[in-house]
Order: structure tokens, then sequence, then C-alpha cells
């Protein structure tokens, strides 16, 4: 992507369809005269005077006790620089969104128009009482540490600032468990730090704290090695200043154990790192491009273990892995500070969770078979559901063990679920499914290219990484589209009517025809029907031309199901093709079927339909939790639509006994755990939260997924197309631009895990024989 079209779109995206990123909404009833009276006056006075009696009240009754003020001067803004209070405020929303994302949290961004430490101070003093903790931003040193010494000192909430402590955190949870793997102990390690900002220094004292000694670190700034005898220093570099006779980082790095960056890009050459210690260890952390390429730091050093600020490489020292659950942590015990003990835990808790077995979610999330702890994994992935579950509560351990804690916890393991609860997953699964396609792309044709939404959904899928588009269609209409949108990319396109395509066209017919001419298809009518383009993007993927097809936005269901049914058929082994929506729902998310293909399933069906789905469920790495749903609970009608969905269920039982999955059932005692297990304690489901929904009819399917839909609204991924025998996904009529990439992500992964599965067919039968 260029850089003129990122920036356009990054502007269209804090625009529209509304300025920013964050709102306020209602979480009590508010539709009555009574639901207002008690919100305003006259109600509201009475918390109003049990706070005065009490101001601990304060987080009983208001939301306090969930909100965090992100607080910037705009003076040190990513790589801006000083650019001011209101252009910082972007930034500010975006930190609150994922405070909220990620950990439950309400964040409100606030701007201070001064520079001066005075009036920062005392500004944030007088506002304090309207939040549980203060996340300090993108405030240039040496400001930066004076302003969180004093109101650390000054206020009775908590108060970090991140650009410190967050990176200091993950990347000494990451080190720790290098030098386990390195066989080296932190008190005996020689330690290179390239910067001196607050970064550095925090994450300096922190693994000081740990047992690194003064005496072996090394800290340069702009200007060289940081030494003793060096005029004008500040405070923080005295305090790291060394005595050793050395001026440059490459006479610092000789013999270095580890190297720490916080600097600039590409300022350590591969001879740098040849003149490191035994098992160097190297983070390289300069954003967005690191002090040393990942891949020519391993190329020069097989016995490296590396991490660094991208993404796109092993071991991410990545801040969010810290500051949302620090603070939910300090936030669930209402902890006057977050001190050092409440930072050591959160190092430790992220150190060995690393070490512990990775859910299968995580390894489908980053496409590998098994993530372990090692020297490509020595710090937890960002889309790991377990951080929620393990940081916050070390951390509110710490501050109890500490004495910061107003309020003890007495119960962890309701804590845990609680916080589990919080997570909610609504949107982690659309993140999870451009992350997963991205890993290993795949050829997706998209069959009505020439409507310009259409080719703005396979721009983004192109530009993300996501897929590498086919477009069929008018080559003329399509390039004029790709004109208007800037999309200058090279990509393929076809027109299935054009003369060029005669010879492909013709062999596709005669495919088309050996495969049906005993279905009423004729010679003539194949070679008709392969001008089409659902008839032609089918048959590609049939002939192994590409590797998924995305259609359906411009015409109705049945008339793009009908071509791609007739090429590519069912796969081996199933009887009924079948539709999945995944609903994205704060509760996490939510597989409903079968929303679009079979109209009244029998008992069979259904349960074939079950099954499908559950296997959708473990694909994108969830267990499946599968309710059969009915207007009757378990026998307590005898109606011949009961008695199927019953039928079904004992069939499941039967062939499948370790799946879990129960039925007939209905939809409010599906999804409120605990009325299922206190009615139906012998349930399968009893106590269990269920995440598949089987419908027993197209109706109910249709009709509950659109008003998921339509009222929560629900972003819905589908429909799913199971049990075809290639990646051919259809969508529903005028989709959006957002749907169409979110299911040409899906058609990615759907073709990946067919790949998958041939391969370990094939090593199989080579191995037999």
């Amino acid at each position: 992507m260029s850089k003129e079209k990122q920036r356009r779109e990054a502007l269209i995206y804090h625009a529209k369809p509304q300025p920013g990123k964050i709102k306020v909404v209602p979480t009590k009833p508010y539709a009555t005269q009574r639901d207002l009276a008690l919100a305003y006056s006259p109600g509201v006075a009475e918390p109003c005077l049990e706070i005065e009696k009490n101001k601990n009240e304060v987080y009983r009754y208001t939301a306090k006790g969930n909100v965090v003020a992100v607080i910037s001067n705009g003076t040190a803004v990513l790589g801006l620089g000083n650019i001011g209070p209101e252009a910082s405020k972007p930034v500010m929303e975006g930190k609150s969104l994922l405070f909220k994302i990620f950990a439950d949290i309400d964040g409100i961004d606030i701007e201070l128009d001064t520079e001066d430490v005075d009036k920062f101070v005392e500004t944030v003093k007088i506002i304090a009482p309207t939040f549980g903790g203060i996340n300090l931003e993108d405030i240039k040193a040496p400001e930066a540490f004076e302003i969180e010494r004093r109101l650390k000192e000054e206020l009775d909430i908590p108060v970090m600032h991140d650009d410190q402590h967050g990176t200091a955190i993950i990347s000494a949870a990451a080190l720790l468990n290098a030098l386990e793997l390195a066989n080296k102990k932190i008190e005996d390690v020689t330690i290179v730090i390239s910067g001196a900002g607050a970064a550095a220094v925090s994450c300096t004292r922190l693994y000081k704290a740990f047992g690194a000694r003064a005496k072996n670190i090394v800290m340069l700034d702009s200007k060289g090695v940081i030494r003793a005898d060096r005029k004008s220093l500040s405070d923080e570099k005295k305090e790291f200043a060394t005595g050793r006779k050395i001026d440059t980082l490459e006479e610092a790095m000789k013999n270095a154990d580890v190297f720490i960056g916080l600097s600039i890009a590409d300022i350590v050459s591969p001879q740098m790192l040849k003149s490191m210690a035994k098992n160097p260890i190297v983070f390289a952390m300069a954003n967005p491009n690191p002090e040393i390429a990942y891949d020519l730091a391993c190329k020069t050093r097989d016995d490296i273990i590396m991490a660094t600020g991208r993404s796109d490489n092993p071991n991410q020292v990545n801040n969010v892995l810290g500051f949302p659950f620090i603070f939910r942590g300090a936030l669930d015990v209402k902890a006057t500070k977050i001190n050092e003990a409440m930072k050591m835990a959160a190092v430790r808790a992220l150190a060995d969770l690393t070490k512990e077995p990775v859910p299968e979610q995580v390894n489908i999330t980053y496409d590998t078979k098994r993530l372990t702890f090692g020297k490509d994994y020595i710090i937890p992935k960002p889309f790991d559901p377990r951080l929620i579950t393990k940081i916050p509560p070390a951390v509110a351990k710490a501050a109890m063990d500490s004495g910061v804690a107003r309020t003890p916890i007495e119960d962890w393991g309701q804590y845990e679920e609680e916080l589990y609860q919080r997570s909610g997953n609504d949107n982690k699964i659309v993140r999870s499914l451009h992350n997963r396609a991205r890993v290993n792309p795949k050829r997706i044709v998209f069959a009505e290219a020439e409507l310009l939404d259409v080719i703005k959904a396979a721009q983004i899928v192109h530009d993300e990484g996501i897929a590498h588009p086919i477009l069929l269609g008018n080559e003329e209409t399509i390039k004029k589209h790709k004109r208007e949108l800037d999309f200058d990319a090279e990509v393929p396109i076809i027109d299935p009517r054009s003369e060029s395509s005669n010879a492909i066209r013709t062999m596709y017919a005669d495919k088309l025809w050996q495969s049906r001419k005993r279905k009423g298809e004729t010679r003539y009518s194949a070679r008709v029907n392969m001008g089409k383009r659902n008839y032609f993007g089918s048959m590609m993927l049939l002939e192994g031309d590409a590797d998924g097809m995305i259609s359906g936005y411009s015409r109705s269901y049945p008339k793009v199901l009908k071509p791609v049914f007739e090429v590519l058929g069912k796969a081996a082994g199933v009887t009924k093709a079948a539709t999945v929506n995944i609903m994205a729902t704060e509760r996490g998310p939510l597989f409903l079927a079968d929303t679009s293909v079979n109209i009244n399933p029998n008992a069979e069906e259904l349960a074939e339909i079950s099954l499908m789905t559950a296997n959708l469920a473990k694909t994108f790495g969830f267990t499946p939790v599968v309710a059969l749903l009915s207007y009757a609970n378990f026998g307590s009608s005898n109606h011949p639509h009961a008695r199927k969905v019953r039928e079904a269920v004992r069939i499941l039982h039967e062939q499948h006994p370790n799946l879990i999955v129960d039925g007939e059932i209905q939809t409010d005692f599906a999804l409120e755990q605990e009325l299922c297990k206190n009615n139906f304690p012998f349930s399968k489901l009893a106590g269990r939260k269920v995440n598949c929904f089987v419908f027993p009819n197209l109706e109910s399917a249709n009709i509950t997924y659109k008003l998921l839909k339509g009222l929560n609204d629900a972003d819905s991924i589908g429909p799913i197309m199971l049990g075809l025998r290639r990646s051919a996904h259809i969508l529903q009529l005028g989709a959006s631009v957002e749907e169409m990439v979110n299911m040409t992500a899906v058609a990615v992964i759907d073709a990946q895990e067919r790949e998958k599965r041939r391969k370990a067919k094939t090593e199989k039968q080579t191995k037999q024989s």
C-alpha cells in the first residue's frame, strides 16, 4: 500500500461514520420515567449522600473503579515528536480503545495544553477524583519522570507512565526467559542499553530490580557511551553512567551478553553481533525498524535469541501485553498505586505463562503446529486469551501482599471467571481471522469484480496481505474502478467471455460436460455456462487454478449456489452441505447453523450439520459446545418438529459420545448456564457456555442471525459454506465491504486447512508405501 493511500484510509477511518474511536454508552435502564428519576433527580441524591459519608463508596455507586484517564500533553507522540495536545488526541483515543478491547476498562482521553510540570501535576490532581487510575502517555523526558514521581506520591490511585514501564515489564519478562534458555544468570551478564529515554531508564531500573548489576550495565545516548566522567549529565543518566573507558557502541558490544535497543534503526552491524558473547540476547525494539533487522541478525548468529517490536517477527515486545492487564488487576483491588512489587509480579506472570502449554486457539491464530517455550517463543502472543486471567490476578495479589489494596480479593476462582467474562471476545475472532490468513495468503477469485465495492474488498485483502485476489469480469470496467480507487497493484484480471479466455473456457466447458453429461448438461450449455463467472470461477477452483472463491454480492443466494454446487459438488462423505454464520458478540463468538441452505433438514441431516458446525468451531480454535434448539425442552413435546431434534441428538450421542452436544432445548436455557444447570442437571450442557447453536430449520436460523446482526449491531461472518469439495463461499446479497473482507479471510483459512489435510494424507500414504 502506498503512503498516500494509507494516509487517506487512516483519515477516513478516523472521520467516518462518526468522528473518533470511542463513545460513552449507558449501563443502566433509561426507557421509563422511573428509570430517569433513579438515574438523575431525585433518586441520584441517595448515592451522593452515601458517598459524602464515606468517600470509598464512590467505587460502589459510580463507574470510577473501571475508568482510567489516558493523559498526555502531546510532547513525545510516537515518532512524531512534540505535536501538541490536540494532535495527540487520536493516539490517546487509540490507547483508550486498547484498554477496552483487551481488559474491558473504560479509558477516557485527556489532553493537557501545558508543558509546565507544576501545571500538569496540579491539573491531574484536581481531576483525579473522577478516575480509578491514571495512564500517562507520550510525555517527553525528563519531565515525564518528574510528573510520574510526583503524581504517584500525591495521589491515592494507580498512576503509570506506560511509555516507561510497559516496555520495561514486557522486555523484562522476555529477558528472564531468554537468560534461562541461554543458561545465564542476570547478575552475571553484561548488558548494553542503546537509548537513554524514559523507556530505557525504566527498563534498566527494572532489570536491576531482578538482579542485574550496575557495574555490568553500559547505557548509550546519541553522544555515545554515558560515562561517569562526562559533564552535565541529568540525574537519570548519572544513575547509569559507567566507569569503563569506552565511547562507542562497537566497543560496548564486545563480549556483551545482552543488547537492549530503544534507539534508532540499523545502528547494530553484523560485526558487532559477532563480537558478542556466546548465546547473545538481542532485543532490537526501535520502531518501526529495529536496530538490526531480524533476518540479518539470525543469519549472522545462529545462537542468537532475538526479540523486536514488530509483529512480523517472533518474540514481539508489545506493550499491549502489559498495560491493560496491569491496570485491570490494580483497579479490581482498588489499589492506591502501582508499585514495584506489582510490576515485578506482572513480569513473572508473563514469563511463566510463556512456559505453559499454549491453547490451540493461539496456535491456530498464528498458524503454527505448536508454540513451545524456546528461542522463537520467549514472550506470550498478544492474542493469547489467557492473558486476562493470568496477569491481573498476579498484579492484584502483589497489591494485596504489598499493602496497597483497598479491597482484597477473597474468591480467586470467581475472580478468574469474572475476568474471563470481561474478555468478551466480540471482535477478537475477526482479528484472529485476518492474522491467520496473513500467515499463508491464498489465491481467491472475486467473481463479481465489475462492482466497485467488490474491488474495494479485493484491494483491502491485497493491501493487508490477507489474500491474492483474482478479479473476474470485464477488464475495461475493472481497470476503470481500480483507477478510481488508486488500486495500482498488478493482480490477475480474467474476463471469461473475452477472446483471450477462449482456450481455457473451452477446456473448462469440456470438464463440466464430462462431469454432468448424464445430468442434463450438453456441450452447448456447458460452453454457455462457462461464460458465466460463477461457473468459471468454480471451475478454476476445481482445476487448481485458484484456491478459493467469493461471490453473491449482487445476486440472490440460490442463483449463486446452483453453479457452485454443479461444478464443485459435495466433499467425500458429506450428505448435505450447510452454512454457518459466526456472530461476534459480547459473550464471545456464536456459531449458528444452518443459515442459508437446508430448508427443513431431517434428524440425520441435523446430526451431520451439527458435526460440521462443531468441526468448524474447532478449526477456529474453540472447544465446541453444541445446542440443538427447539421450542421444547428434553421431551416436553411429542410433536414431529421436536422429535426430529431429539432423534438428531440421539444419533450424535451414539456416534460421537465425546462431543459436548445436547437438546432438544429452548434458546434461553441454552444461553443461561445456571438456568440450564438448575432445571436440567443431567444435560451435557449444564453449567457450560454454549457456542454452537443448531436450528431446526432454515427459517429460524436465518431470521435469528439477521435479528442479532440488525438489533445488536453484532458482526456476522458468513454464511460459511461447509461440505463442498473446495473453498467456495457465497455472500449475502448486498454484503458490506467489511463483510466481504472477513469472508475472504475465511476462504483463505478454509483453503489453508484443506492444504494441510492433503499434505497430511500424502505423508501418511508415503509412509505406508
